[in-house]
């Protein structure tokens, strides 16, 4: 783990189903802080033996994120809104570009990817900010932002010929 060197203190890993940050590395294992503050001792057996995902190897992050409106609401515009949002947020890089797209037609929304750009140390500042900035813009444009719903049809089944007679042991 010393001579290969996957990641360093500091560095943001996901390793053996572990996220969190890397504290402190010795020869037998892996201290890694959650971001609920757990501290969690891999060894680094099992740390060899697994996918290791390394967020903060490039400085450079993308930010998923899925947004859905109603199937009533005007598509340009609510893409307007996201890219207005991306391109005036003074943290979303502008190369590579912000990506909106719309994604996919939903059960109950028509879902738009957004993919902005940041510097790894911004992750969760763009992401809670941008939710937060399409939500509010989306409520002041009166665009619609549905929760799941099914529709229920109920129907008798008649059959012809068929009669109910009552029981014989009732009164």
């Amino acid at each position: 783990m010393l001579l290969y060197r996957p990641f360093d203190v500091g560095d943001l890993v996901e390793v053996s189903g572990v996220l969190g940050k890397v504290s402190s590395m010795n020869l037998l294992s892996t201290h890694i802080k959650t971001p609920d503050n757990k501290s969690v001792i891999i060894s680094n057996n099992a740390i060899w033996g697994n996918v290791i995902t390394n967020a903060t190897a490039t400085n450079m992050r993308r930010v998923d994120m899925v947004f859905g409106i109603g199937y009533q609401d005007d598509i340009g515009k609510a893409q307007r809104i996201m890219e207005d949002i991306l391109s005036s947020h003074e943290l979303v890089l502008k190369n590579p570009e912000p990506v909106v797209r719309l994604h996919e037609l939903a059960d109950s929304s028509v879902n738009f990817v957004c993919r902005p750009w940041i510097r790894a140390e911004n992750y969760w500042d763009v992401y809670w900010d941008v939710t937060r900035a399409v939500k509010e813009r989306f409520d002041a444009e009166e665009i619609s932002i549905p929760f799941p719903q099914r529709d229920v049809h109920l129907f008798t089944e008649q059959t012809a010929g068929t009669e109910i007679l009552p029981d014989k042991n009732s009164s």
